[in-house]
């Protein structure tokens, strides 16, 4: 592979913007392709146990690291990780699915080669992706280098997944080298002219006598997390966020209120918003999951939306450019013309004392929240996990990785591991339920291969707690397969030595584990906390009525 190739280019550009592994499952259509990662002294492939979990693993890479890709076969390991890659484009991921197909001769003739449906038509699987809304890049011949360039800066400046068809016969297609030096071109910072744009948005925050600030999932996608603190401490303007956006920004500065879900939030954070007379929306989607099953205490008359897909006052679009990168900068620097009193955020007691008590959710939350510190990422699994712990305040530098629209069960736990690998530098904290670790366990291979050393709680609570309080408590569908966990990591690999498993039932037992996993970075540390099967916080089961109204009416 002395040439300079098609396969090459494209992995320069994926390196150029800060990628150093790429995930997927190997198939006869793409191992050509998996030759030019493995051959490259910076970049790794990290093979999946399969299509699903690598597409759940570059997702949460690509929320730690700003980008990642994940390679698959045609047919059969595109649609396994389709699902993911749902994911992806629900919240707004920046990830990248690389599809090794047949050659175009095979597809021209429509032969009727393996993994396709035996019809003869190869473009199903790409209108199925288009569907979805997903960019679709199909790569030809003439166009590769362009068609590359052009998705992957889709990818750079919206933030959003694509999907690209990489035909076997096209994978040692041979270019010239000297393009390489034109890739830091291609991301140039883009001007607009927002100036409009901000002005009237700022006309109209002006006039608020009690602005709050919602804060949503693409500030963290942007990183505009100090932008916005910025503009909220040069203003006086409280902020609160949502679980879909959670740790966008430090939940320990001046002006943060809390983690708002509607009505059923806390009544001191929600009376910030209810008593707001103008809601300034940043990067926000109003979910049923983040604001209490649609129960959030604002409507359009009263809101100010900036966001990827544009800007509207008071159910008004504006007119122009509102580019959000731009605006939130711009934002940032305005001190508004009017006094606002400074903001008084309620104290917060952080007191927990344990004692031998059997382990509850509350208590187990409460513990999670003293535990996390400020090289950790949470990542909760949306269930029991996410609802007990988007609510409490994470150390300033901590980060918080959930999937509350998309929602996913299994998600959460080769998310977490993709988390890590991006980031040896912060450990990766992952608080999932026994049910969902049982979709995706296989990675439990991939962690001790890899050799990170994640610290992951397993709540064992006999079965799906979070479908059990919406409907059907006591009923057989909602139980799952009990295992033996302490025997999980040795069946997937690991030696004695690079794991610890502690098993937890009690207050003292919790607070106990915490402190030796504290205590052993250079290991994989297993947590299981055992708990009631009718216990769940607070808010899932507020959360869980009003679903299951919904889902009645």
């Amino acid at each position: 592979m002395s040439e300079y190739t098609v396969s090459d280019y494209l992995l320069d550009v994926i390196k150029h913007l800060g990628e150093d592994e790429i995930f997927g499952v190997p198939g006869d259509y793409n191992l050509q392709f998996l030759d030019h990662i493995t051959h490259r002294d910076d970049m790794k492939w990290i093979g999946n146990a399969n299509e699903l979990n690598a597409s759940y693993v570059a997702d949460g890479y690509a929320r730690e690291k700003g980008l990642a890709t994940f390679v698959t076969t045609f047919g059969v390991g595109e649609l396994s990780g389709i699902n993911g890659l749902s994911g992806s484009i629900a919240e707004h991921v920046p990830v990248l699915e690389i599809v090794g197909a047949p050659t175009n001769k095979v597809q021209n003739e429509g032969a009727l080669v393996h993994h396709t449906l035996g019809d003869h038509e190869f473009k199903r699987f790409e209108a199925a992706h288009e569907k979805l809304g997903i960019k679709v890049t199909r790569l030809n011949k003439e166009q590769a280098i362009n068609q590359i360039n052009e998705t992957l800066q889709y990818i750079h400046y919206t933030k959003k997944p694509a999907y690209m068809i990489l035909p076997s016969d096209l994978v040692n297609i041979p270019v010239n080298p000297a393009i390489k030096s034109n890739i830091d071109k291609l991301f140039v910072e883009r001007k607009f002219n927002i100036d409009k744009a901000v002005k009237q948005l700022i006309q109209a925050i002006e006039k608020a006598k009690k602005p709050v600030i919602v804060v949503g999932h693409e500030i963290s996608r942007f990183n505009l997390g100090k932008q916005v603190e910025t503009f909220a401490s040069n203003n006086n303007i409280p902020v609160v966020d949502l679980g879909l956006g959670k740790g966008a920004i430090d939940e320990t500065f001046a002006n943060f209120v809390g983690t708002y879900n509607g009505s059923i939030s806390d009544d001191n954070i929600n009376e910030f918003v209810k008593s707001a007379d103008s809601v300034i929306l940043m990067g926000a989607k109003l979910t049923d999951s983040v604001t209490g099953g649609f129960t959030q205490q604002f409507n359009p008359s009263q809101t100010v939306a900036i966001s990827i897909d544009g800007s509207s006052i008071y159910g008004e679009n504006i007119d122009g450019e509102t580019d959000f990168v731009s605006v939130l900068n711009q934002l940032a620097d305005t001190k508004l013309n009017n006094s606002l009193p400074q903001v008084k955020v309620p104290e917060i007691s952080d007191k927990l004392t344990a004692s031998d008590n059997a382990l509850t959710q509350a208590f187990y939350d409460q513990a999670m929240q003293q535990f996390i510190k400020r090289d950790n990422t949470l990542v909760a699994e949306q269930g029991t996990s996410f609802f007990g712990l988007a609510s409490q305040r994470l150390a300033k530098g901590a980060n918080f990785i959930g999937q509350p629209l998309w929602g996913s069960i299994g998600y959460a736990f080769p998310a977490a591991l993709g988390s890590q690998i991006a980031n040896k530098n912060r450990r990766t904290v992952l608080s999932t339920g026994e049910g969902s670790l049982q979709l995706t366990i296989q990675e439990f291979g991939l962690a001790f291969r890899e050799q990170i050393k994640p610290v992951i709680f397993i709540i064992e609570n006999s079965g799906y707690t979070v479908e059990r309080v919406i409907h059907g408590m006591n009923e057989s569908y909602n139980d799952v397969p009990k295992l033996r966990y302490d025997l999980v990591p040795e069946a997937f690999g690991a030696n004695a030595n690079e794991y610890d498993f502690i098993n937890v039932s009690t207050e003292k037992e919790l607070i106990d584990a915490m402190h030796k996993a504290s205590q052993e970075p250079d290991k994989l540390v297993v947590i299981q906390a055992n708990m009631g099967m009718k216990d769940a916080p607070e808010q899932l089961m507020k959360t869980a009525k009003l679903f299951e109204q919904q889902n009645q009416a």
